[in-house]
């Protein structure tokens, strides 16, 4: 379902792949070829929500703001893991977020990080970017290998193919 709130229309790109069980509500940017899995609610009521290009979100994810605070803001060619929470935080260009993850307001993932499956970040962390991080609370473990950097790239341009082919059905 794709609703306004108020005043605000979701500001989709016409190439994005959106499921038909995705919720994209209010004041929410989505950029070209990115995709929005199935049963994944993007709920801009209070902040704004803003998806970059070649992006996805995948299968039970939700993504929320803080009220006034923090927006919740998904650069280029990154990938969401299934049920992951993002809440008024940011995850720049080339980053991935493992299943399960959860990033607190105001936490900022830079460039290239790569978040391990459930992990917690905590507010207000800061992940460098090219490390890899992992548990509760995400800690950094190890720099990333190059298999790892190339697997990031690979990850996103994977989905934007995957996207397409659910969009043509």
């Amino acid at each position: 379902m794709i609703k306004n709130y108020l005043h605000w229309l979701p500001q989709i790109d016409t190439s994005v792949f959106v499921a038909s069980s995705a919720d994209i509500i209010g004041r929410v940017s989505i950029g070209a070829d990115s995709s929005i899995w199935y049963q994944s609610v993007l709920r801009g009521d209070v902040h704004d929500i803003i998806i970059g290009e070649r992006s996805n979100i995948q299968d039970h994810s939700v993504l929320h703001t803080s009220q006034a605070v923090s927006p919740c803001v998904v650069g280029n060619d990154v990938t969401i893991g299934h049920r992951v929470t993002l809440h008024g935080c940011e995850v720049q260009d080339g980053c991935l977020v493992g299943m399960g993850s959860i990033i607190m307001d105001q936490a900022v993932l830079e460039s290239g990080c790569f978040l391990a499956a459930g992990s917690l970040v905590t507010e207000r962390k800061i992940l460098r970017g090219g490390f890899l991080y992992a548990g509760v609370p995400a800690r950094e473990k190890r720099p990333l290998r190059d298999e790892e950097i190339k697997f990031l790239t690979k990850s996103a341009r994977h989905y934007v193919q995957v996207a397409h082919h659910h969009k043509q059905d």
